[in-house]
This record gives C-alpha cells, structure tokens and sequence, in this order.
C-alpha cells in the first residue's frame, strides 16, 4: 500500500504533467482557476500543502474529476487474461480491466437466423471487425461491416448486430452504460 506521501507525489505530478500536456503555461493556467502561477508551481513542487481551495480549480480547469487526481493504480499485473463468457450466439473476453470509463471487450458472434431484438441505453459503441462480417441494425438502416472495417455510433438509436453467413470476430469499445446492454444481455 502506498503512503500518503506517495499519494501526494503523484498527484502533484499529475497536475504538472496535465498542465503540461494540454499545453498551459503557468499564467495560462492561473487565469483559468483564479490562482496565482507561484500557488501552482509550489503545489506542483511540494512546496505547498494539496487542499481542497486550490485542488477543486484546478481539476476544473484541467477538466479531470478530483478523485482522478488521488486514484491509486495498481499496474503490477498489467496483462489482462480474459475468461470466456457465453450467451445464445455471442461469446464475449473482457479486456479491459474493472474501474475504467470504457470497455474493451473481444466479441465472437455466430450467424443467427433470427435478427436480433434493437435496444437503446446511453451511450456510443464502437467496434472494429477482425474476422468475418458484421451486420449493423441502425434503427431502419442494415449496413455490412466487413473485416478491417469499424463502425461507431450513438446508442440512442435503436440498435443490434449479428455475424452474417460465418461468425465473425470484433472488438468493442464502450463506456459504463453499454456495458450493461451488451455484455449482460
């Protein structure tokens, strides 16, 4: 477990590199959050004590939520060994780990006479076939995805998807809530 000193490190670090990363400066930065640059540089340095009246601006400013700032990761075991999990036609290996705004997941469908059933549920998918062809339920819409191609869109509009003539092979990237609509389905 690591100490509250090595919490602090990284989190000043994550600042700077934030800061740095989107490009501002330290007067850029302080006109954004109302602080002065020397506040910035001495809580970036240590030299000043991390408090809520100077965190919260600048978490605004950087467009990151506070609990970002203090998230503890644990990159010790950085491989993902996905287990197989399988559902009517669909056989699913999560590869992304637990905690994360989005999910990865590697997809197997099986053809399917049946077109599935359309849902809705906020969100937006994405996913790239690498095997086999996909057909995409767009509300109205039936479009082939073939393999190499990807497919991106909103989750408000009514959707589903199947493998068309063999199965067929994708990955998946989605936030929380489509999680929800296709991996427990």
């Amino acid at each position: 477990m690591r100490s509250v000193s090595d919490i602090e490190d990284l989190t000043r670090s994550r600042l700077r590199s934030l800061r740095t990363t989107l490009g501002y400066s330290l007067d850029e930065l302080a006109e954004r959050t109302n602080l002065s640059p020397s506040t910035i540089s001495r809580v970036e340095t240590g030299r000043r004590t991390l408090s809520l009246d100077v965190l919260v601006p600048l978490a605004e400013a950087l467009q990151i939520s506070l609990d970002v700032l203090f998230e503890r990761t644990n990159d010790e075991d950085v491989v993902v060994r996905p287990a197989p999990h399988s559902s009517g036609t669909r056989t699913t290996w999560p590869l992304s780990g637990p905690g994360g705004q989005t999910i990865a997941i590697r997809m197997r469908l099986e053809p399917s006479v049946r077109r599935p059933d359309q849902r809705v549920h906020p969100g937006h998918d994405w996913f790239v076939v690498l095997e086999g062809r996909v057909r995409l339920w767009l509300g109205d819409r039936e479009i082939d995805v073939n393999t190499g191609e990807a497919a991106e869109f909103s989750t408000m509009t009514p959707h589903s998807f199947s493998a068309l003539h063999e199965p067929a092979e994708l990955i998946m990237i989605f936030d929380r809530e489509g999680q929800r609509a296709h991996v427990h389905q």
